[in-house]
């Protein structure tokens, strides 16, 4: 009998107990795998503490007896690529979802070959005295590479607990880990005197330094600058980093993002030079990614006095990337014209990723300004102007790799160029049917 597992910190250890269950399991694969749901066994082994004190953090244990997949025949997954999470929920005496976790510790998993899913751990704070009942929930398996991938498995049917604690109230001598300390602290019952009673003098009444620009304090109507150079003749205008939320339409499949822009502007003219800037390097590459093979652009949406779009681009990358190195975003440029005077806003717009052959659209959901000029119209300027961004497609030679949800994820997509069955063979799962097809793949 294993014990030893999820027993209190700085307690003595409580009887452990350890129980296994099992439930039917819908997984969903990736979707560049293009498979549709599919089905499978869980069994899993619950450990926990048999008895426990209200107050104490306990640690609990879920261990994977036989996941709901093999690895495929397709691409043997390298030591240390794949790391489960998922959810245990508490209930009875107190209701809880344990949010579970393992590292990413596996063994080389050969083509067609058994999954081998790491131990995932998870703490909860005893609230209430009485029985609490741990049951496993939905889980998810990330591979990360060649690329990072997703399969999300819920159960299928109502499953059963799994391990009880039985939860006694905290009180008696030496108390818990978790519980108060019985001894008060005797509070002081005096005020200090002598305290001061005047603001300090001699305080400064100006400042020989101007006041700080919009730009300068994060206004929410963006940096600002003058249509004749105000400020006695300025030419540059700095914009402020605004995080911008994307929706984004990919090769493999729908994903939202967050990634922190910035716009710029040099004047020249009766027009503006402009820089978008990507503030941080958004990932080391999981693969070897040719040399001019990914190109970003972006239509900068123009507001204010002035309405329509501009088009700016940056280089593809100039050398090949290695993989393990970082990729850096290179700046987008491109020239303003002005169609309308008055005080015009620069807000980073639709987002697109060209790589041999495929295109990922980021569109984003909430419009943020980043940069806001004064500008006089010129012949031929933007006003009327439209958005141009390209579709989404996915060509057979290669996809992109993933964006994701945390920060400057949208341009994840600028991560990877790769094979479609190298991407297919990190992605997806097969599933171990239930019933007859089992004893077949034996």
């Amino acid at each position: 009998m294993l014990c030893g597992a999820g027993v209190l910190l700085a307690v003595a250890a409580a009887p452990a107990q350890a129980a296994e269950v099992s439930y039917a399991t819908e997984c969903i694969p990736p979707p560049i795998s293009g498979l549709p749901p599919v089905e499978g066994t869980t069994k899993v082994e619950i450990k926990a503490p048999a008895e426990a004190k209200v107050g104490d953090e306990v640690t609990v244990t879920w261990k994977f007896v036989q996941a709901a997949s093999k690895n495929p025949d397709v691409l043997d997954l390298d030591k240390d690529t794949v790391k489960p999470t998922g959810t245990l929920k508490a209930a009875g005496a107190q209701t809880a979802d344990i949010a579970m976790e393992g590292p990413r510790s596996n063994p080389a998993i050969p083509k067609n070959s058994e999954m081998k899913l790491s131990d995932m751990t998870g703490r909860l704070k005893l609230t209430a005295a009485g029985e609490v009942t741990l049951t496993p929930d939905a889980y998810n398996i990330n591979v990360n590479k060649p690329i990072s991938t997703d399969t999300k498995c819920s159960p299928k049917e109502t499953v059963q607990p799994a391990a009880t604690i039985k939860v006694s109230d905290g009180g008696g001598s030496g108390g818990t880990t978790g519980g108060l300390p019985t001894v008060v602290p005797t509070l002081p019952t005096g005020v200090p005197t002598n305290l001061p009673t005047g603001l300090p003098t001699g305080l400064p009444t100006g400042s020989s330094s101007p006041a700080p620009t919009v730009s300068e304090t994060g206004g929410d109507g963006g940096g600002s600058g003058g249509a004749g150079g105000g400020g006695g003749g300025q030419t540059d205008f700095t914009g402020k980093e605004v995080r911008v939320p994307y929706a984004c339409k990919t090769p493999i499949g729908d994903k939202n993002a967050t990634s922190p822009v910035q716009i710029d502007a040099k004047k020249d003219g009766g027009s503006f030079a402009l820089t978008v800037r990507f503030k941080k390097s958004v990932m080391d590459s999981p693969a070897d990614i040719p040399k001019d093979s990914v190109k970003p652009s972006m239509e900068v949406v123009v507001g204010g006095a002035d309405k329509g779009t501009v088009h700016v681009e940056g280089p593809t990358n100039a050398s090949d990337i290695k993989s393990g190195d970082p990729i850096e975003i290179p700046d987008l440029t491109g020239t303003y014209k002005p169609g309308a005077s008055g005080r015009s806003t620069l807000s980073p717009g639709v987002l697109t990723i060209k790589a041999l052959g495929t295109t990922t659209t980021c569109t984003p959901t909430r419009s943020e300004v980043s940069l806001t000029l004064d500008t006089s119209e010129q012949p031929g300027g933007t006003s009327g102007g439209s958005s141009t961004s390209g579709g989404t497609s996915g060509g057979t030679s290669g996809g992109l790799a993933r964006t994701g949800a945390d920060d400057h994820g949208a341009l994840k997509a600028l991560g990877l160029v790769a094979g479609t069955a190298i991407l297919l063979g990190g992605a997806v799962f097969t599933f171990l049917p239930r019933c007859t097809r089992a004893a077949a793949r034996a």
